[in-house]
């Protein structure tokens, strides 16, 4: 049985071991580990709002979001590749977009590096729009952003 659920302290070491998973293809495009693999997760759930979806007792997917200045900034969308191909990312995006509402946000706000092309694909997809692009704390990203009815 899957659900989605608050991310919990001692859910740190399985969610950067998912991360891990998740982001290790991208070094070799990247030629850096991406910036989710660098967190400390520990921290990452005292300061932000992070949710899991598990499958049982097995954590498949993460969310890590915030709420700034009446919209929601998504942080972080990862599925454990062995999870893959069965629609849990789209799952958590419908999760966040919900969450975002119940915080009476106008837009959710993302990034992710230049590079994870097929990423910037499925976000517009989803109905982002690109914003502009920058570079910060040496990664190349594409922010966007999706207006909330």
């Amino acid at each position: 049985m899957q659900k989605i659920r608050q991310a919990r302290l001692e859910d740190a070491a399985a969610i950067a071991a998912l991360v891990n998973d998740a982001y290790a293809p991208y070094i070799p495009r990247l030629g850096q580990k991406p910036a989710p693999m660098l967190d400390d997760y520990r921290q990452v759930l005292s300061e932000t709002d992070a949710f899991v979806l598990t499958d049982g007792e097995q954590i498949a997917g993460v969310l890590v979001m915030n709420v700034e200045h009446g919209e929601l900034l998504l942080i972080n969308v990862a599925v454990s590749p062995v999870f893959k191909g069965r629609g849990l990312g789209k799952r958590l995006m419908a999760y966040c977009e919900e969450h975002a509402q119940s915080k009476a946000c106008t837009a959710v706000r993302l990034y992710t590096h230049e590079r994870m092309t097929e990423n910037i694909e499925i976000y517009k997809k989803l109905g982002y729009q690109e914003t502009h692009r920058a570079t910060e704390n040496g990664f190349a990203r594409v922010f966007m952003r999706k207006v909330l009815s």
